[in-house]
């Protein structure tokens, strides 16, 4: 009888031991914090501010699964100004140039036939148009919130024709949803500049539409779009 006692005795004492030793592995693991990306913290900081290793960073970082290129043939149209090219007036591939700095957007350019047609611009994501204006050196820009990997940015489209842009501030548009139209080339439609959309993904949830930054540093805010929407 006595024997009986010890073993269930042992035996429970045995289930107890198990079962605090599982519930403390469980609280460390879960006390462990999320690590967020630098490459997409919404504070804009990231591990490094040089051009070259941001080019070089082949780390994936996986874009919400409805993202969607805003032209067709995305790839193909990226032939001027790639994200970060630093541009003067004497180097730049497009003249004649208005503009120096490090480019925060990539420009995704018409191609001939596209020249005198209305050529539809479709939203990246799925998120609420933050802004539609028009503005010195874009013509029409509207600017919509997203998310990549649940941080939040928000997406510039420039060079828009301004009164093609019929979604409201505040109305939600949906992966691949018409935006606008490419404004007309050389006109106030695009800031005087060529037909071309400029696109340009900026962290956080601050409306920034600035095309270039002045020093590489300034380009740690900023998100390379083609990254994400230049496999179409």
């Amino acid at each position: 009888m006595r024997g009986k006692i010890f073993f269930i005795v042992g035996a429970v004492v045995l289930f107890l031991m198990i079962f605090f030793i599982k519930s403390s592995l469980n609280i460390r693991q879960n006390s462990i914090p999320a690590v967020v990306p630098a490459e997409i913290r919404p504070d804009g900081n990231t591990s490094g501010t040089d051009v070259g290793s941001q080019n070089q960073n082949t780390a994936p970082i996986n874009s919400v699964s409805e993202s969607r290129p805003p032209l067709d043939r995305a790839s193909e149209r990226v032939t001027k100004k790639p994200f970060g090219i630093f541009v003067t007036l004497q180097n730049s591939p497009v003249q004649p140039e208005h503009f120096t700095g490090y480019h925060t957007g990539t420009d995704f350019e018409i191609f001939p036939e596209e020249l005198n047609i209305d050529v539809q611009v479709k939203a990246v994501c799925s998120g609420k148009l933050l802004f539609k204006k028009y503005a010195t050196g874009y013509g029409g820009v509207a600017v919509q919130a997203c998310e990549l990997e649940k941080q939040p940015i928000t997406v510039v489209y420039g060079h828009l024709k301004p009164d093609s842009i019929k979604a409201n501030v505040g109305d939600t548009l949906n992966a691949s949803d018409a935006l606008g139209i490419l404004g007309k080339a050389y006109s106030s439609e695009t800031g005087g500049e060529r037909k071309h959309l400029h696109l340009g993904f900026h962290k956080g949830t601050a409306i920034d539409i600035l095309g270039y930054v002045q020093n590489q540093a300034g380009l740690s805010g900023w998100l390379d779009p083609c990254r994400f929407v230049c496999g179409g």
